[in-house]
C-alpha cells in the first residue's frame, strides 16, 4: 500500500494552489527522507496555444522558489507532441510556453527540435522490450512530475502515467504507443469542413464528399478527434492495448528515476490540455494531491473525482492502472493522508 498526500482545495486562486503544492513536496520530503541533487527538472504540460484550462505557471512559482533557496538548479522540462500544432517544435513550443507565462526558469525540450532524440530504456514487458524516451530526460536522476487530473480521448484520463508514458516518449516512442488505433469517420456527422485534415501532421485525412482517413499513414495520435467540431471522429479501439501500451512506457519513463509526483486535481475537463480550445470544467475543484507512487496517485484522483461528481468519470482508464499494477510500476492500493490524517484507504 503507498501513501497519498492530498490537501483540499475547491478555489480558484492559482498562488494559494502553488502554496498548497509545495506543502505537500515538503511533506514528501519529509516522511521519505528525500534529498534532493543539484539538478532536479520539473516535469509539466504548458498547454496548447487556445487552451485556458491547463495547470497555470503561478502554480509552480513556490515550488521553483524553494528549490533555489535549497541550492537545487530547476528547470521546466517537456516534449514535442506528435500531431500538428503549438508545440511541434521546439521553436514553436518553447514560444507557446513564453505565451502561456513559464517564464521563471528555463525550458528544456527534451526530445530535440523535431522531436527525433531519444535513449532507449529496456523494460522487457508484453508490449515492448524498449521504450524510446526523450534524450534530455537521460542525464537526470531525480525530478519532479507534475500532472493536471483530466479527462482525455483515448487514455480515459491523464495524470501522473500519461505524463510519464507521453511526457517523457520521443516522438517515435509517441508514435509506438499509438499503434493500431486508425479513428472512424461517422460520415452522417461529417460536414467536410477540413479541420481534422489541417490537423493531421501526417496527411493521413482526405476531404473528398466526406472526410476518409488512410489507416497506412494514420499513427492514431487522435488530434483529429480532439479538434472535430461535430464529434464525427472517434476511436474504433481496433487497438485496445493502447492504455497497456500506455502503462508500459509510463515504466520506462520512472524506470531508475527518482521522482516526486505533484497532481492538480481541478480545472477538471473532458478532453486534455492538448485541446487548443477553451473548455468549461465538468466538475468542481478538487485540490492537489502528492505521492512517490504514480499508481497511487492516480488510483486516488480518480476515486476523488468519481466522489466528487457522483459518477464514473473518466472510469475506463483503470485499464491503465490495473496494467501498471500488473507490471511493478506501482499499486493501486493507497493510504489517503490529508496532513497526517488518515481519510481513507
Amino acid at each position: 500500500m503507498s501513501i497519498v498526500y492530498f490537501i483540499k482545495n475547491t478555489g480558484s486562486d492559482n498562488s494559494k494552489l502553488g502554496e498548497d503544492a509545495l506543502e505537500l513536496l515538503k511533506q514528501v520530503v519529509l516522511e521519505t527522507g528525500h534529498k534532493f541533487e543539484k539538478e532536479v527538472p520539473i516535469k509539466v504540460h504548458f498547454g496548447e496555444k487556445g487552451n485556458k484550462t491547463f495547470i497555470p505557471a503561478k502554480c509552480y512559482d513556490s515550488i521553483i522558489d524553494h528549490l533555489k533557496k535549497e541550492g537545487v538548479q530547476t528547470s521546466y522540462i517537456e516534449t514535442n507532441v506528435l500531431y500538428r500544432g503549438s508545440r511541434t517544435t521546439s521553436k514553436e513550443h518553447i514560444k507557446t510556453a513564453t505565451s502561456h507565462g513559464f517564464t521563471q526558469i528555463p525550458v528544456i525540450i527534451a526530445d530535440g527540435d523535431i522531436g527525433t532524440d531519444y535513449y532507449e530504456v529496456e523494460i522487457d514487458k508484453e508490449y515492448f522490450k524498449k521504450c524510446k524516451i526523450g534524450k534530455g530526460f537521460q542525464k537526470y536522476k531525480q525530478l519532479i512530475v507534475a500532472s493536471h487530473f483530466k479527462g482525455h480521448v483515448a487514455a480515459g484520463f491523464g495524470g501522473a502515467l500519461k505524463q510519464l508514458a507521453m511526457g517523457f516518449a520521443s516522438r517515435s516512442g509517441k508514435m509506438e504507443q499509438h499503434t493500431d488505433m486508425t479513428p472512424i469517420i461517422d460520415a452522417a456527422r461529417c460536414i467536410s469542413c477540413g479541420i481534422c485534415a489541417d490537423k493531421c501532421a501526417f496527411n493521413a485525412i482526405l476531404i473528398k464528399k466526406k472526410a476518409v482517413i488512410d489507416g497506412n499513414k494514420c499513427v492514431g495520435c487522435a488530434g483529429c478527434i480532439a479538434v472535430c467540431p461535430k464529434g464525427a471522429i472517434s476511436n474504433s479501439w481496433r487497438g485496445v492495448n493502447f492504455m497497456q501500451k500506455l502503462a508500459e512506457y509510463a515504466y520506462g519513463a520512472a524506470k531508475d528515476k527518482d521522482i516526486i509526483y505533484i497532481t492538480f486535481v481541478c480545472n477538471i475537463t473532458s478532453e486534455c490540455d492538448c485541446f487548443g480550445t477553451a473548455m468549461k470544467p465538468i466538475t468542481d475543484n478538487i485540490g492537489v494531491l502528492a505521492g512517490r507512487d504514480p499508481v497511487a496517485l492516480d488510483t486516488a484522483c480518480l476515486d476523488l473525482v468519481h466522489k466528487n461528481a457522483k459518477k464514473k468519470l473518466f472510469d475506463s482508464g483503470r485499464t491503465t492502472l490495473r496494467h501498471a499494477e500488473k507490471i511493478g510500476l506501482g499499486t493501486m492500493q493507497y493510504e489517503f493522508i490529508d496532513k497526517g490524517t488518515v481519510l481513507l484507504s
